[in-house]
């Protein structure tokens, strides 16, 4: 009987811990302070929408750009080891011995982050086209940016990344298939799926017998598992995964070879969780070739049916592009691509049948990635124009991600304090569903790791909430 009473108290206890932390969250709804501490402290489980390169903070960047003494472009802010023949280049000692140090200093954060933003570009510009200024401060220095993102992680409670390392180097000379290119956009251009896919057959046999498989196995071997391995990443408060990922803006043939190569490596590597595919959509080559693109991740599938991928889709707004453009891309991921999640999906109140579309991801229980601050900078979308209460009223699945934190000047925890004050209709018990959603619809090859982590969050909220009932 003691037993049975003791059980029962602690059952009780239980509930009322999470009935305390959800009355607590409605008290301090409105307090962005309060709010932040709250969310600091609470479990948040996985980042799922997780770019390596944007993600790391600008402030290393720079410093490492100075310490190797790298080239500054005084008009871009754009860096290189090396001087480029054209354009207006000088090293950051000869700045810094002229006494211009500082300023540039100031100018490459404001060009490299979203620090400082008063509008002077677009915003979506200053974003897209900080990437390639910083990227030589990345080569030969990943392992630098995976502690950095792995030591920001533990100390706000987020347990897991799925993040966009890497493409995969590939030096595949491909010339003698450029003839493909126009045959698949003239099939693309009368939507021959068939066509399409005969032409992708003949294309992935060519790439198969120029030894593609050797790229993935080179990526997988040399540069995933051994930095995964050199720096003990996993850990019991921390695990780590990577997906592969193409650009949009190459051309088909160029495009459809690194899309082989990426699925090969993701069949081959439980580290590598899933593919994706990355780049402005509203660009000129992402535009004319979506439809294309979407079959060739079809294709794909086709060929290795056990990867995951998730796709960038509706990554757009009214003005961006043209309204005609807004109906379709979330459609064809999900119905030609067959996308496992969806990131970003803003222009779903625009997609055609967007309600049955809405249904269809629910019930195939086909999560979407919110990003509230990459929204709200880089497509000015926010409050009541931003989809998520759109995608919760019809029960698609939400997990809560960041994108590019370093570009954007922000991090896991102001994404649920965004959440929290904008929509306040949306519960600690649903907020706790977002964080549990962001382990279970991971793309995590291992089972058993899984099911770790769900446990450690089962662990994390116990301790969380028993903070607020001994208030």
């Amino acid at each position: 009987m003691t037993r049975i009473i003791t059980l029962f108290c602690f059952f009780i206890a239980q509930i009322g811990f999470s009935q305390t932390a959800e009355n607590y969250l409605e008290k301090i709804r409105n307090n962005e302070a309060l709010l932040t501490a709250f969310f600091q402290q609470m479990p948040k489980g996985g980042d799922l929408h997780h770019h390596f390169s944007g993600s790391v903070y600008a402030e290393p960047l720079l410093e490492r750009a100075i310490a190797e003494d790298f080239y500054l472009n005084l008009e871009s802010m754009g860096v290189s080891k090396t001087k480029p023949a054209i354009g207006n280049w000088q090293t950051f000692s000869s700045l810094k011995s002229e006494g211009k140090l500082a300023f540039y200093e100031q100018q490459v954060m404001q060009t490299w982050s979203a620090k400082d933003y008063n509008g002077s570009v677009p915003s979506d510009d200053l974003f897209f086209d900080s990437f390639q200024k910083f990227e030589p401060t990345i080569k030969g220095h990943f392992a630098e940016g995976m502690l950095e993102l792995k030591n920001r992680a533990i100390a706000e409670n987020v347990s897991y990344i799925e993040t966009q390392l890497s493409t995969i180097p590939c030096d595949m000379n491909v010339a003698d298939l450029n003839d493909f290119n126009s045959k698949l956009r003239n099939a693309a251009s009368q939507k021959d799926e068939k066509s399409v896919l005969k032409l992708l057959g003949e294309l992935y046999k060519a790439i198969q017998q120029k030894d593609a498989k050797k790229y993935a196995t080179d990526f997988n071997t040399n540069f995933i598992a051994k930095l995964h391995k050199d720096l003990k990443i996993d850990d019991d408060r921390f695990t780590m995964r990577y997906q592969n990922f193409v650009l949009r803006f190459m051309d088909p043939v160029d495009l459809f070879k690194n899309l082989s190569i990426a699925f090969i490596s993701a069949n081959d590597s439980k580290l590598v969780a899933g593919v994706n595919i990355v780049s402005p959509e509203h660009g000129e080559n992402s535009m004319k070739d979506y439809w294309l693109h979407m079959v060739m991740f079809k294709y794909c599938h086709s060929k290795f049916p056990d990867v995951k991928y998730t796709l960038h889709a509706g990554e757009l707004t009214l003005g961006l592009v043209q309204p005609e453009d807004l109906t379709w891309h979330i459609n064809d991921a999900i119905y030609i691509a067959g996308a496992n999640r969806i990131g970003h999906g803003v222009d779903i109140a625009y997609e055609a049948n967007s309600y049955d579309l809405l249904k269809y991801m629910s019930k195939n229980s086909i999560p979407i990635e919110i990003n509230l601050v990459s929204n709200e900078f880089i497509l000015k979308v926010k409050e009541n124009r931003h989809p998520f209460t759109l995608y919760k009223e019809f029960n698609v699945p939400i997990v809560i991600s960041t994108d590019d934190a370093g570009i954007l000047r922000t991090n896991m925890t102001e994404q649920y304090v965004l959440l929290a004050k904008r929509y306040p209709d949306v519960s600690y018990a649903t907020i706790k569903q977002y964080v549990y959603n962001s382990i279970n619809y991971s793309f995590i090859q291992d089972a058993t790791v899984k099911k770790q982590l769900v446990k450690d969050l089962d662990a994390r909220f116990k301790t969380f909430e028993a903070k607020f009932s001994k208030n």
